[in-house]
């Protein structure tokens, strides 16, 4: 085996930390020479002899790293909600690397790690303005989409035990017996989701858990996709043959707005205990809205997160808004048996946690689907403890302001549409979170709009539809916000772009 050469190894740390940290100089995308170049670097074939840990390195920043884009490290890539890095979490996230821990069974004497991600948790609970002695119970995951997942198989466990409980029968754990065993035991012919314009990622979780694709269902207003109705909400919890869990969006992933108010949710609380329901909350970048304060100039966001704590369980991503590394989100669950009825490794004496004095840390491959898990709690600890709650907040309100900035630079403009269409300026930037949506007027523009922009190499934005037309959204969430800096760069990308007049890198 190669010995490490300080000298190689302090040169080859120093690059990652300024490609990580310094201001992103590339193109937001690589440029064609540099993907070439990777793409030709990789190896058809594992070698017998292995180049050794320098050149390997070599090969990887001098190779395959150009042709990485800017998602995390440019503050101007706007394509989906990705956000970045803070210093805090890479920092940490080394920490994880170097030591390697296996976050798995709560053993006191054994690790410190298991308490630091139960501490990790409550900061979060902390963070977002929730009661400790309610929600201090969950665990992190990849993800909202595996949030969500833990999300809608914690509900199926609930609904079908209540079903159970109703019909007569001791067959009530899908966990023990079976979706197909409880089901049938239970009288019932089917299993649904009921949202308003849900995450594909809860589709992806109904087809895991074998409700099905199809059982998730839009129960919106005609007039707002967004809304629920709560009367034909209603005449679907009232089916006795069928049980329910009820999804909200809490930031909705083409506009950003949320789908209930305090009111709304404590509507469907109702509703959900009066039918044996689960309440389900996706609020994966929604969800940090309750990180801002009372002030007018965000009233619209802070109602549109009222009333989440009545939810049955929260999913959210740590890797958008707050800015960690991927992959990490989380998951908090009111009902503290839940996860375990469903996660837990039976008859595995190996795993079991020893008795001693302390707080009741679970394990976490009893809660969660993996049972060897990264250290991505310590990212999350270590960015909140270095930001606090006003520094998130002071993050957050940079990316709403400069969301803000360009949806009304937006709705002023002669060639673009601001989405949703509304009548009022004023409006329309009052109910901006953090995603703008918009489009061209001229069809043929708007038809290679997305491509136009992303040609450019110095913004990226996501194409989406809306309202059977095609659209561009630009997802603000990166930690170096500046919202002089960027609004400039936008506006000119954007102006150059309606005026025929963009850029495009190789033609500076």
């Amino acid at each position: 085996m190669e010995p490490v050469n300080p000298r190689h190894r302090d040169a080859s740390h120093q690059r990652l930390r300024e490609a990580a940290l310094d201001p992103w100089d590339s193109g937001v995308l690589p440029n064609t020479e540099s993907l070439n170049r990777a793409q030709a670097s990789l190896p058809r074939a594992l070698p017998n002899e292995g180049i050794g840990l320098t050149l390997t390195q070599r090969h990887i920043l001098d190779d395959i790293a150009p042709g990485f884009n800017g998602a995390s490290a440019s503050p101007n890539y706007y394509g989906f909600v990705t956000g970045g890095v803070t210093p805090a979490a890479l920092f940490a996230d080394n920490v994880v690397s170097a030591f390697d821990q296996n976050v798995q069974v709560h053993l006191p004497g054994h690790s410190i790690v298991t308490d630091v991600e139960f501490n990790a948790l409550g900061l979060l609970v902390d963070l977002f303005a929730l009661d400790r002695s309610v929600w201090h119970r969950g665990t992190f995951t990849t993800g909202a989409s595996a949030s969500n997942l833990l999300g809608l198989a914690c509900g199926r466990e609930f609904v079908l035990r209540a079903a159970a409980a109703r019909n007569g029968t001791s067959i009530d754990s899908v966990g023990e017996y079976g979706l197909f065993e409880v089901m049938q035991a239970s009288g019932l012919s089917g299993l649904q989701v009921l949202s308003t314009l849900p995450h594909s990622s809860l589709a992806k979780a109904a087809s895991i858990l074998g409700v099905g694709r199809a059982n998730v269902r839009n129960i919106c207003h005609d007039d707002n996709p967004l809304r629920f109705d709560i009367q034909a909400l209603e005449t679907e919890l009232r089916k006795s043959d069928k049980a329910s869990i009820v999804a909200v969006s809490c930031g909705e992933v083409n506009t950003g707005r949320f789908a209930a108010c305090a009111n709304d949710m404590r509507a469907l609380r109702d509703l959900c205990d009066q039918y044996g329901a689960w309440l389900h909350v996706d609020g994966a970048f929604g969800i940090f809205g309750r990180v801002l304060d009372d002030s007018p100039e965000f009233r619209s966001i802070t109602l549109g997160c009222e009333g989440l704590e009545l939810a049955d369980s929260i999913a959210g991503d740590a890797h958008k808004l707050l800015n960690v590394p991927y992959d990490c989100g989380f998951f908090f669950c009111r009902h503290p048996c839940e996860a375990n009825n469903v996660f837990q490794n039976a008859n595995a004496a190996y795993l079991k946690t020893g008795t001693y004095a302390g707080p009741s840390v679970p394990s976490p491959l009893n809660i969660g689907v993996e049972n060897s898990r990264r250290f991505r709690a310590l990212p999350v600890y270590a960015s909140l403890l270095s930001y606090g709650r006003i520094g998130y907040r002071t993050m957050l309100q940079k990316q709403i302001r400069l969301a803000r900035m360009i949806a009304g630079w937006l709705f002023d403009h002669s060639e673009y549409i601001s989405l949703p269409a509304m009548s009022a300026k004023g409006e329309l930037l009052d109910r901006t979170y953090i995603i703008v949506l918009f489009s061209a007027k001229d069809e043929r523009l708007n038809q290679e709009l997305a491509t136009r922009i992303n040609e450019t190499s110095k913004m990226f934005v996501s194409g989406t539809s809306w309202q059977g037309r095609q659209a561009c959204r630009i997802a603000i969430s990166n930690w170096k916000v500046d919202e002089g800096r960027d609004f400039a760069l936008v506006t000119s990308v954007l102006e150059g772009v309606a005026t025929g007049k963009s850029e495009r890198p190789d033609e500076v």
